[in-house]
């Protein structure tokens, strides 16, 4: 959930714990597609957070737990202040006790309403709760405690939601990602400026009519969508962190289409960047 300017985000663990572990307190924030390395569990406990996970879109409530897998776009929008309890376990420390982590992906949907799915859920959502708490107060032992925890919760998603994944489905989204990650990390580093489509599409060695079949079919949007989208979350940023006029703040991030920033806002937001700003006065 915490801001990253490239799409590839590198997780800060806890040398002690090796996972990262947070109570994350957001009053605003957009974060464009980005994927990383480790497993999410976001457990939703005040307001509320809006999640697209590839092409699917939904918001979580408190009292809802879902779960990203690695190395899987996904991008939050938080419009109103929320609170959750966020980890990250990078697949590098699960490997250790998981021998065939590579293999698998983890299912934890919110929705279900299987008594017993339902039940499993609720049982990792305790845990967690532990966790917070044993993390909040710090007592004598807490490493022995957080990891004991940790790894209840690690033999949880093993036993309860973890399906195998196909050896092809897995190379194919590697070479994907792979791709996809020089592409990103380009956009990233030159967001400001405008970027021809012939430019990126020779970033990643693709004929432009097949990078933008590959682009949008891996992203949900097309490509200039997406650096739009990439824009807007630094000016959101800005637009309630700062008071400088909106159109210094658009010149800052390279939208320089006013109109067309109105209606992305509009449509990404619900309100005027004025409201938006006004609320959080």
């Amino acid at each position: 959930m915490e801001k990253k300017e490239n799409s590839y985000e590198i997780i800060d663990v806890s040398d002690i714990t090796n996972v990262r572990f947070y109570t994350s307190i957001d009053q605003g924030s957009y974060i464009p597609p980005h994927w990383h390395r480790a497993v999410e569990i976001i457990y939703m406990q005040e307001g509320s957070l809006d999640i697209t996970v590839e092409s699917q879109n939904f918001t979580i409530y408190p009292g809802d737990c879902t779960l990203i897998n690695a190395n899987i776009l996904h991008s939050t929008k938080c419009t109103s202040p929320n609170k959750a309890i966020v980890l990250q376990i990078p697949v590098d420390f699960m490997e250790k006790y998981i021998p065939n982590i590579q293999q698998l992906l983890f299912m934890l949907d919110h929705t279900v309403t299987d008594p017993v799915r339902k039940t499993k859920t609720a049982m990792l959502c305790t845990v967690l709760e532990q966790m917070q708490i044993i993390d909040d107060i710090r007592p004598d032992g807490f490493i022995m405690r957080f990891n004991s925890l940790l790894f209840e919760l690690l033999f949880q998603l093993y036993h309860n939601f973890s399906v195998k994944m196909f050896q092809s489905d897995l190379s194919q989204k590697k070479k994907d990602l792979d791709r996809l990650n020089l592409v990103l990390k380009y956009i990233a580093d030159n967001y400001k400026r405008s970027i021809s489509l012939a430019e990126i599409s020779e970033v990643a060695y693709l004929q432009t009519g097949y990078f933008c079949r590959f682009f949008k079919k891996r992203m949900g949007v097309t490509f200039l969508e997406y650096q739009n989208e990439y824009r807007l979350s630094f000016i959101y940023r800005d637009l309630i962190s700062t008071t400088d006029p909106v159109h210094v703040i658009l010149e800052r991030h390279g939208f320089t289409n006013y109109k067309l920033f109105r209606r992305m806002f509009q449509e990404h937001f619900g309100d005027t960047p004025t409201q938006i700003r006004n609320s959080y006065q």
